[in-house]
């Protein structure tokens, strides 16, 4: 799973990251401080089965503090994105290539209003014609990549494999693309399109394989009346507010012993001696914090993984009566699988072999056999039966 953060430059994004990763960016208030991509990972947090099976988890691939696991996910922060980016201007296509391997998108806007479209100051610019931008840029990139493409593609009456060898290296189905063009309103043999046809058929096979949640970042600069216009505004997208800067103080401060903080649960304990500098800061993080039940970054990636990309944690196990791996750790590994997902994509996810050879699954919560095509539920614990072990 991997989170990619994008949106126009000096909207915070790294800052963001920084607090979802604690990873370190480069973070400054001018355009494109981002030139590499920034790699780390985040938690998503879910509320652990141990309690309800009436054991003590011993993760392994996750780790679990006061009941609640937290399973690891990836994040990408790339170069902010221009007009005209599709076509070099800014860091233009290095940034596109980077973005596609994300699952999710998560675009960074500036609450606040105080940078405009290119990422230079404003007193208040319009969040709905940047998105409109970035998602114009990556369908014009896309279909740019399409058009190059056409002569080869019109010789390919099976046009929907054609497209998925194409595009291979960004994870398009074939059910996806047939979607894509269904909405589009095109054909898929012999494809020879224009540049309207190719924009219009990337456009929705954006809309297809990626969900798109907006992260309306410096919450801590807005006030109550401002994020209700936002919300408003912006009634046709998943928004979510929060604060990055705040986050990452928090999280940097705690790091440091000054304060307790755990980003999953919220609150804030100090347990330091903060200096006078220290003392502002934590006096402006209290005021926020009076009004607001936390900085909105933990409640970002769970919409994201939970929401958007419509995710389920699922408990592989070897012993179903012990709930555990052959090493006896309990509830080892919490695995984030799509929604739908069957035993087989489970074991899929463990082993190849173990797949090929997959004989029968056990719900280990309910002690019964369940088939291949099972599908999986938030939550369950699962033996894969294989004549593979």
């Amino acid at each position: 799973m991997i989170l990619g953060l994008i949106g126009s430059p000096n909207k915070g994004k790294s800052t963001l990251f920084s607090a979802m990763t604690l990873a370190e960016a480069e973070i400054a208030d001018y355009p494109f401080t981002t030139i590499n991509p920034n790699l780390g990972v985040a938690y998503a947090t879910k509320r652990c089965v141990d309690a309800e099976l009436g054991t003590k988890c011993n993760p392994r691939n996750s780790y679990c503090i006061n009941g609640i696991r937290r399973i690891p996910v990836n994040v990408v922060d790339v170069a902010g994105l221009v007009p005209e980016a599709h076509a070099g201007k800014g860091m233009g296509n290095q940034f596109l290539n980077d973005i596609m391997s994300s699952d999710v998108f998560i675009q960074v806007i500036d609450s606040s209003g105080r940078t405009d479209i290119a990422g230079n100051a404003a007193v208040a610019s319009d969040p709905k014609q940047e998105i409109k931008m970035v998602k114009d840029e990556i369908s014009e990139w896309l279909g740019g990549i399409l058009l190059r493409k056409m002569p080869s593609l019109s010789k390919r009456a099976d046009g929907t494999r054609a497209l998925c060898e194409l595009l291979s290296g960004f994870r398009f189905t074939e059910e996806q693309v047939e979607r894509a063009a269904a909405k589009a309103f095109l054909g898929t043999s012999n494809i020879m399109w224009g540049r309207e046809e190719a924009v219009r058929f990337s456009t929705e096979l954006i809309n297809v394989s990626r969900p798109f949640i907006i992260a309306a970042n410096k919450d801590d600069s807005i006030t109550a009346n401002e994020k209700e216009n936002i919300t408003t505004e912006l009634s046709g997208y998943k928004v979510i507010f929060c604060s990055g800067a705040i986050e990452l103080a928090l999280r940097k401060a705690s790091k440091s012993g000054i304060l307790s903080y755990d980003p999953a649960e919220g609150g804030i304990r100090i347990s330091g001696e903060p200096t006078e500098q220290q003392k502002e800061a934590l006096a402006y993080i209290s005021r926020y914090l009076a009004s607001h039940p936390t900085t909105g970054v933990q409640g970002l990636i769970n919409e994201a993984v939970f929401s958007a990309a419509k995710c389920i944690v699922v408990y592989p196990v070897e012993n179903e009566s012990k709930y555990s791996d052959h090493f006896d750790n309990v509830l080892p590994d919490a695995i984030l699988m799509e929604e739908g997902s069957t035993a087989m994509d489970l074991a899929s996810r463990i082993h190849t072999d173990i797949a090929k050879s997959m004989l029968y699954a056990v719900d280990a919560k309910r002690k019964i056999r369940v088939t291949k095509d099972y599908r999986l539920k938030d939550g369950d614990v699962i033996k894969i039966v294989s004549a593979a072990r």
